[in-house]
């Protein structure tokens, strides 16, 4: 099992940045793809970026292209996400989530969950 816990979430005004970050614990994080996903109130959750176990390759919804980067430090277990350029349309709670297997853009193939952080951006 692994246990993810979410930060760095806040208020930031549109243009600006936060980093989120993910800690792992629990098995052995190098096992496991990783990725990110957010769930803006009334709409249903989403896709915004996925890496590999080894960090080696890495997905973005288009919505975020250019503007969101996913990295991991696994020797920290720690999986992050910088945002950039934030747009109002960005605000919701994002989750980092785990699976034992390739990373994937689809929620149900994830096996773990945080607890998410909010992020709201103003206009």
């Amino acid at each position: 099992q692994v246990q993810l816990v979410e930060s760095g979430g806040g208020l930031v005004q549109a243009g600006g940045s936060l980093r989120l970050s993910c800690a792992a614990s629990g098995d052995t994080f190098s096992n496991y793809a990783m990725g990110w996903f957010r769930q803006a109130p009334g709409k249903e959750r989403e896709f915004v970026t996925a890496i590999t176990s080894g960090g080696t390759s890495t997905y973005y919804a288009d919505s975020v292209k250019g503007r969101f980067t996913i990295s991991r430090d696994n020797a920290k277990n720690t999986v992050y996400l910088q945002m950039n350029s934030l747009k109002p349309k960005d605000t919701a709670v994002y989750y980092c989530a785990a699976v034992e297997g390739i990373a994937s853009q689809f929620d149900w193939e994830y096996d773990y969950w945080g607890q998410g952080t909010q992020v709201t951006v103003s206009s």
